[in-house]
């Protein structure tokens, strides 16, 4: 199988899950469209880093996934630079906001299947002292939302609701449906290996 992703933080997943993988990131634009929700952006995006990586490897099925944060209707992506980043972490303080991560498989040709999953996360509270500390650590930058629950991040994370691992960004209980419902019998083995 491939991975379709650069993210350590989803290959660190499915190796937790014994499930072997080889990673072929991909180059898709992640432009939202106008008018387009973070669910809808997600699994788009999912799909399309999918086709993408199995245009170039149509033999081998491909795992892609795209993770986009939700607030009040408006989805924040990836910051654009460090003042973003803080500009994100000062909207999501004290609030609860939305995680989504789309998850798509394909092979070849065939369209393939997809699911997104929706977690909810409450931030603490958030000095700017803190917001500063945070995002010169340089852990926001590359991460939808601006942080990471895996990491620095952590600690100002009051609440989850939903997968954990689907906040990291790459939800580990629909990956594992995904591969056992899939129509090739191997995958439904290699979703139960363990390395």
């Amino acid at each position: 199988m491939i991975l379709a992703s650069a993210s350590p933080r989803r290959a660190d997943i499915l190796r937790s899950l014994g499930i072997p993988f080889t990673v072929a990131a991909t180059d898709v634009p992640e432009d939202l469209l106008p008018g387009e929700t973070a669910e809808a952006a997600a699994r788009r995006l999912a799909a399309a880093k999918a086709a993408r990586a199995a245009g170039r490897a149509p033999e081998s099925w491909v795992l892609a996934a795209d993770t986009l944060v939700s607030l009040d209707g408006a989805t924040l992506e990836k910051p654009r630079d460090d003042t973003d980043a803080a500009a994100m972490l000062r909207r999501l303080a004290g609030r609860e906001h939305g995680v989504v991560t789309a998850v798509h498989l394909r092979r070849g040709g065939d369209a393939g299947v997809g699911v997104a999953e929706i977690s909810r996360v409450r931030f603490a509270p958030m000095s700017d002292a803190e917001i500063a500390w945070y995002v010169a650590t340089g852990e926001p930058r590359d991460k939808a939302g601006a942080y990471g629950v895996q990491g620095l991040g952590a600690r100002f994370i009051a609440e989850i609701r939903g997968s954990f691992t689907n906040v990291m960004g790459l939800p580990a209980r629909a990956v594992y449906e995904l591969l056992r419902g899939a129509p090739d019998p191997a995958l439904g083995l290699l979703a139960l290996s363990s390395g």
